[in-house]
């Protein structure tokens, strides 16, 4: 139960979590103490404050706290209310929705999915991954190697058995029991116990042979030979057994970003990167510890060992945390020696590359905004593109950027029948289809920045759709091909943007990569009709003549309405082939 306070001499003496409010009642800041009234009187009392401390009291205006029975339990309830309300003066993992998480479902036949949602269902998690790519491919070959469910409902055997990607559970094919077991076999997989998944699985083929169950075997054999492959790829190696994470930071006064090397069985299995947030004027040690905190509050596993750059802040009740959730003592330390030193190094020089790579990209999202005034950097970002041969195969695209880099599971494509060749009317229906969703609650999120393909004609239409749905607050610029010149609402002079800024850059591949996008989506669509055409199973049209035929006339709508005479013009039809044509053309307009 929580309770408001004005006073800070009237908090217990008791450990706890304390929330400060500003005047709107929005959560800034979140802490906890060993003593309430020693730690809140101690932002009242000294006369000398960090400047972050003094700019979060600048806008303090009251107090909510927690009584907890023990300090572990207040560090336990500040993680998960930092995690809830992302108070704008704690250190917190940047972005942590965005990162995908495995899942183990709670299901009689468990299936594995990629989720960005945890919830208290039961299901096993594993995560935060900051690579999604190769969270997919981990996924692809787990299903095919163990053969686990992929379908929602389990209504008979599906093609995935029948080409053997699954082991068929709906059709009775097996047990639970035996399903369960390979279920835990992929638990121990996400816990980097290779070497025990191995053993069993050569234990479970040894028996299956003396057995004579030889298909059994040789499934099990190629099960092993699978995540041995898997094993192989790991490019460095330490003593068999050696279980660790390790964990270093590079940070300066506006960014730190935080890297974990996964050890598991004496092999890196795996790296992650988080940037924080709200680290501004803090010591290494306190970024560490904040970090500590919250990555461990996710469903992962723990190692015993936790190797860090610095000795973090709190050090003790985080080990004492981490200690009570497993079956063994959780050891929280700095390098001891030149192998870990070594390794901690190597691991702070990803986080220093990573950092210096998030500071370019945002020093150029910060001259974007300069140069367009625009009201917030712009990191998302939303560009469309046109592309069409005289109005035919007309087909649009839409590709995002988020912090600078291209988001290609957000990318959309659509098709336009928008009749004739008038680029702003097939910009305008893009354009209506996207943000109308937006407008009438669709769940994606309004971007900082609308470009569109174009000069100042593209950019009214722009601005035209965004007012009719009610989002002109979206800045929309357009950008030129010619002279690169961006275009912006209410100014009929271009802003010209150095030709060497890297905002310039940004702005050229977005537009570049929205243009590839479009092409080819337009080719695609294209070469459907050459392969599926009206023109097929005619006598000497084969796929030559049939691309010249489309060249020419464009569409096979116009092919049809051509005389004689005017097909024999194309190149390589004589009038007797032309004629072949026009009756084949007339015959299937007939049927």
């Amino acid at each position: 139960m929580s309770n408001r306070c004005s006073n800070p001499d009237n908090l217990p003496d008791r450990p706890g979590v304390y929330i400060m409010r500003n005047i709107d009642d929005d959560v800034i800041y979140v802490g906890k103490a060993k003593s309430l009234i020693k730690r809140v009187k101690s932002y009242f009392s000294r006369s000398e404050l960090p400047l972050k401390t003094k700019l979060l009291m600048s806008h303090f205006h009251n107090l909510e706290y927690i009584i907890t029975d023990t300090e572990k339990e207040a560090l336990i309830l500040e993680s998960n209310l930092i995690k809830k309300y992302k108070p704008k003066y704690n250190i917190r993992l940047k972005d942590d929705k965005r990162y995908p998480y495995i899942k183990i479902t709670n299901e009689k036949f468990p299936r594995i999915l990629i989720t960005r949602n945890v919830r208290d269902d039961g299901a096993f998690y594993y995560g935060p991954f900051t690579d999604v790519g190769s969270v997919r491919r981990m996924v692809k070959s787990l299903k095919a190697i163990f053969k686990i469910r992929a379908c929602r409902k389990m209504d008979g055997p599906c093609l995935n058995y029948q080409i053997h990607l699954c082991s068929a559970p709906c059709g009775g094919k097996i047990t639970e029991t035996s399903y369960n077991e390979i279920v835990e076999k992929i638990n121990l997989f996400f816990e980097g116990k290779y070497n025990k998944i191995i053993d069993m699985l050569n234990e479970m083929m040894t028996e299956a042979a003396e057995n004579h169950e030889f298909e059994k075997a040789a499934v099990l054999r190629d099960q092993i030979l699978s995540v041995d492959s898997i094993l192989e790829k790991q490019k460095i190696e330490f003593d068999r057994g050696l279980e660790q994470d390790v964990i270093a930071c590079s940070y300066d006064e506006k960014l730190a970003c935080v890297v974990v090397f996964s050890i598991r069985d004496g092999k890196i299995i795996g790296k992650d990167d988080f940037l924080m947030s709200g680290t501004e004027g803090t010591l290494p040690d306190k970024i560490l510890s904040a970090f500590l905190k919250q990555y461990y509050m996710s469903p992962r596993h723990v190692p015993s060992e936790i190797i860090i750059q610095y000795k973090p802040d709190e050090k003790d009740l985080i080990e004492e945390w981490l200690s009570s959730n497993q079956e063994y003592e959780v050891a929280l330390r700095t390098p001891q020696n030149v192998t870990e030193t070594r390794l901690v190094q190597m691991v702070a020089k990803n986080a220093e590359i990573i950092k210096n790579q998030e500071k370019e990209v945002r020093n150029t999202l910060l001259d974007l905004k300069k140069y367009i005034r625009l009201p917030k950097i712009p990191r998302h970002i939303e560009c469309f593109d046109i592309s069409n041969i005289s109005g035919k195969h007309a087909v649009g695209s839409m590709v995002v950027f988020e912090d600078g880099m291209p988001k290609k599971s957000k990318y959309r494509k659509f098709k336009v029948d928008i009749p004739g060749p008038d680029d702003y009317a097939m910009m305008k229906d893009v354009l209506s289809r996207r943000y109308s969703r937006i407008a009438t609650g669709d769940n994606d999120k309004k971007p900082d920045l609308i470009i569109v393909d174009g000069g100042k004609g593209q950019l009214n239409v722009a601005v035209d759709v965004l007012k009719s749905v009610n989002l002109d607050d979206i800045p929309a610029i357009g950008l030129a091909k010619e002279f690169e010149h961006v275009f912006v609402p209410n100014n009929s002079s271009p802003i010209i943007l150095p030709r060497n800024s890297e905002a310039l850059h940004l702005l050229q591949r977005i537009r570049d990569e929205a243009h590839r996008f479009a092409v080819t989506y337009h080719k695609k669509l294209r070469s459907r009709e050459l392969k599926y055409s009206m023109l097929d199973g005619i006598k000497g049209v084969g796929e030559k003549r049939k691309i010249k035929l489309l060249k020419h006339f464009g569409d096979i709508n116009s092919i049809k309405n051509a005389s004689v005479e005017e097909i024999a013009s194309v190149e390589s039809i004589n009038k007797n082939l032309a004629f072949t044509i026009y009756k084949h053309l007339h015959k299937s307009s007939a049927a």
